[in-house]
């Protein structure tokens, strides 16, 4: 059951935006390793505007994500990828739906 999420809000930097792509269409390989991400999406929400929504179910496994090898890497890359610091919101789920 998914209780907890987070949405991470993206802004690239101009010339960016098909670097910030290229990272999200790295990123699932990573996620796909972690048992405790239940649903992760990279998302395109404008021209430069990028998200990531991902949801897991529980404290621990949101927290296990945020240590683990896609968050070092937004955050290793953020610097020259983002015209400012990634907005990470922890989200409760109230209602899910997901295949299976």
């Amino acid at each position: 059951m998914v209780k907890t999420a987070l949405f991470v809000r993206l802004e690239a930097k101009p010339g960016k935006e098909k670097d910030v792509e290229n990272f999200l269409l790295g990123g699932l390989p990573l996620v796909n390793e972690e048992p405790a991400t239940l649903a992760w999406f990279g998302l395109r929400l404008g021209p430069s505007t990028f998200g990531i929504f991902d949801a897991f179910p529980d404290e621990a496994g949101r927290d296990a994500h945020l240590s683990g090898k896609v968050a070092a890497a937004l955050m290793a890359q953020a610097a020259d990828l983002f015209a400012s610091p990634p907005s990470i919101g922890k989200l409760d789920v109230l209602a899910a739906k997901l295949p299976g």
